[in-house]
């Protein structure tokens, strides 16, 4: 009987576009093909990971489902292009040198928390990395914070300036090793060092004073999160009135003392992005006052970088950790910038001779509809480009003017920077030029046009203006719901519902409680809610009752308006009409007595929503078609009546969930998109979510971009 010939050799190229590159890519490939004795070659391209691999075609095939299931856990594949090549007659699997001559199209990675490998050996005394505050692994460290050029090669990060000594090159060296290409690859004889003690940074804190710490992506303010006294100084050196801090807890089991932490937070918290996760309290625990007294919530994270997690063992007790800045200033990354910056405000600095390429702030997540909300997306999640459905043009867009983002597009894919935060200072803006300067250059951008928002007193759109590059310009509420149904892939047609503060309206006046139907890339503006006067304009902003006073003005008459504003209102001086939300919920809070002034931004509104609680009632004011006349009539009885504040925000709540199915089901478009800043708000989000759908509606909501002005930039590229 003949024997079965071997089936001929054949040969692959896999080419894997995303976030492919640190995160020991190349490594597990290599294993992988040796492992199953193939051949060939794998490479970091500009573009992305390119595989070459030759053996039997059953073997191949069985090459690339492995490659797609066991790949690592860090990478993000947007891309797999797979294509059968002449066979090359390869003896061997090698790991090649980056290619740098294809266009820069690949994900730079994020920064990632230290993985459990690595604390292991952090807190291992026989480890020559114990207690090394700068350990990492291809599993983890520093990435995007470190990069000056892709591909994503040591000679291309700040980590060039520390040589490999013999230990650290062998496991650089070495594909079976977790540290092969680790490019921040480091021990205590050739890395970064600290500037001072961990024992006496943490003495420091204990005594009350405030520490200027170097992390990450920029530095960080600390200060121990039980000492009121200490908290107050921070608030008042740092000209942060209300606005909550966030902590950084010791550990899960420490969150836990202080939090009610549901499965899907405690996955977020430990995650490889270790954001802020913003959690219900626990009562009675010895957390200050006046951390975040003006919330409902804790925003808590955990030690996410070596450093950290050195700190927190010395400490074991919660602390503030908050960006190290002065309020509206861009965080301060290197060290002499700090001193200067800092000075006033931190007794204590702990620095460490690693440079920061750019500054990136913590990211703050919600958990809504039971995954992830991004609510400020920057470590841990930028500059992680966002797949889109079709190719778009080659544009930077500059976003809007509170917190800022900027992006650009290159093919299918939009690389969204780090939440650069609100232009309202002059190092505000100039750490926005260098957020586009940075980005175009890391990805050798040329930009055909800029996109911008309409708002023509944005410190974005004046940048544009002068940018000397063919301007685009694009409404705000329009570009919010762009970004959603992006992200998301959707098509059309659509409904578009985008409610937030404030925008500039295609009209010229305020806009921010719109409907648009979209279809073939037109908007169409089908309803609005009901104008009102903001008098004194921007104040109305901060100053929530001016907007109650408004609407007082318009359902009972001047009589009804005892304050400096009735003038405005009666003459209509300096009053611009808005259709905003945001300004109807900072009007219901000041008639509740809840709030009369926003501190922050959406400070009422989420006041407003936390008087909710467990309440559940399918109560509802009247908004018809969005009028609100109706609605006030009754909030004002109510009150009268002495009627729990709780029962008229449920009321509310219910309301603006009615408004939105109404218009849905006039609209007769199946798929719903939710955006703007209000929708923020869980109950509102979820509610309006779990109605519709339960109505035959397909609900789509962000998951990988702020719903507030945070994801402008998105928007605006999609809509170029």
């Amino acid at each position: 009987m003949p024997v079965a010939s071997k089936p001929a050799a054949q040969r692959l190229r896999i080419t894997l576009r995303g976030a492919v590159q640190g995160v020991g890519f190349r490594p597990f490939v290599y294993r992988l093909a040796t492992e199953m004795s193939l051949t060939g070659w794998v490479l970091n391209s500009s573009a992305g990971l390119v595989v070459e691999v030759e053996g039997a075609p059953d073997e191949l095939r069985r090459f690339e489902q492995r490659l797609e299931a066991e790949r690592p856990k860090a990478s993000v594949v947007t891309v797999r292009e797979s294509e059968w090549i002449p066979v090359q007659g390869s003896t061997t699997f090698e790991i090649h040198h980056s290619d740098t001559d294809s266009a820069k199209s690949v994900n730079v990675l994020p920064d990632l928390a230290t993985c459990a490998d690595c604390r292991a050996e952090l807190f291992d005394p026989a480890n020559r990395r114990f207690q090394y505050p700068f350990t990492n692994c291809t599993n983890c460290g520093p990435r995007y914070t470190i990069v000056v050029d892709i591909p994503y090669d040591r000679p291309n990060t700040t980590m060039r300036e520390f040589e490999l000594c013999p230990a650290c090159c062998e496991e650089y060296e070495n594909p079976a090793n977790r540290r092969f290409h680790a490019q921040p690859n480091a021990c205590p004889v050739c890395g970064p060092k600290l500037d001072g003690t961990i024992a006496d940074t943490a003495a420091a804190l204990r005594r009350g004073e405030i520490v200027a710490l170097k992390g990450i992506g920029g530095f960080q303010l600390l200060v121990d999160a039980r000492q009121a006294a200490a908290v107050a100084r921070l608030r008042q050196r740092k000209h942060r009135e209300e606005k909550p801090f966030a902590l950084m807890m010791p550990s899960l089991e420490t969150a836990r003392e202080y939090c009610e932490i549901a499965p899907a937070e405690q996955e977020l918290l430990e995650s490889q992005a270790a954001p802020i996760v913003l959690l219900r309290p626990k009562s009675g625990s010895d957390i200050a006052w006046n951390v975040a007294h003006c919330s409902p919530y804790l925003g808590v994270m955990l030690p996410y970088s070596p450093l950290h997690h050195l700190l927190m063992r010395e400490c074991s007790f919660p602390l503030i950790a908050t960006s190290g800045n002065r309020s509206d200033e861009p965080i301060a990354i290197a060290n002499d910038e700090a001193a200067t910056r800092l000075k006033d405000i931190a007794n204590h600095f702990l620095t460490h001779n690693r440079p920061i390429v750019r500054a990136c702030d913590d990211s703050v997540v919600r958990l809504t509809r039971g995954r992830a909300g991004i609510l400020r997306r920057s470590r841990g999640y930028a500059p992680l480009g966002i797949r889109v459905a079709r190719n778009v043009p080659p544009v930077l867009a500059v976003g809007g003017h509170l917190k800022n983002t900027v992006a650009i597009g290159i093919g299918q894919d939009i690389f969204l920077s780090q939440h650069i935060g609100d232009l309202e200072t002059v190092e505000a803006r100039q750490a926005f030029e260098r957020a586009i300067d940075d980005l175009c250059r890391l990805y050798s951008f040329k930009p055909e046009a800029v996109v911008c928002d309409l708002h023509p007193d944005y410190a974005s759109t004046h940048w544009a203006e002068k940018s000397g590059l063919p301007i685009i310009r694009v409404q705000h509420h329009q570009a919010h719901v762009a970004a959603c149904a992006a992200e998301n892939n959707v098509e059309g047609p659509y409904l578009g519902v985008s409610w937030d503060g404030t925008g500039y309206g295609l009209d010229g006046t305020i806009w921010g409680g719109e409907f648009f139907t979209v279809e073939n890339n037109q908007y169409e503006r089908v309803a609005h809610l009901r104008p009102f006067g903001l008098p004194g304009g921007d104040a109305a902003v901060r100053e929530g009752w001016r907007s109650a006073a408004s609407v007082l003005f318009e359902v009972l008459g001047p009589d009804a308006v005892d304050s400096p504003v009735r003038p405005m209102l009666e003459r209509k001086i300096n009053v611009v009409r808005t259709t905003s939300v945001g300004r109807l919920f900072d009007a219901v809070a000041s008639l509740t007595g809840l709030a009369q002034q926003n501190r922050f931004e959406g400070q009422a509104a989420m006041l407003l929503e936390n008087e909710i609680g467990s309440l559940h009632t399918e109560e509802a004011y009247p908004l018809v078609s969005g009028d609100w006349a109706p609605l006030i009539a009754q909030v004002l009885r109510d009150k009268q009546e002495g009627l729990p504040i709780p029962r008229i925000a449920s009321r509310f709540h219910n309301a603006l969930v009615n408004w939105i199915v109404e218009v849905a089901v006039t609209s007769g478009v199946k798929q719903i998109v939710l955006s703007g800043g209000v929708f923020q708000n869980r109950y509102l989000t979820e509610r309006a979510a779990a109605l519709l759908e339960s109505r035959g509606f397909v609900v789509h909501t962000h998951r990988q971009v702020p719903p507030n002005d945070g994801g402008l930039a998105l928007g605006q590229v999609v809509m170029a």
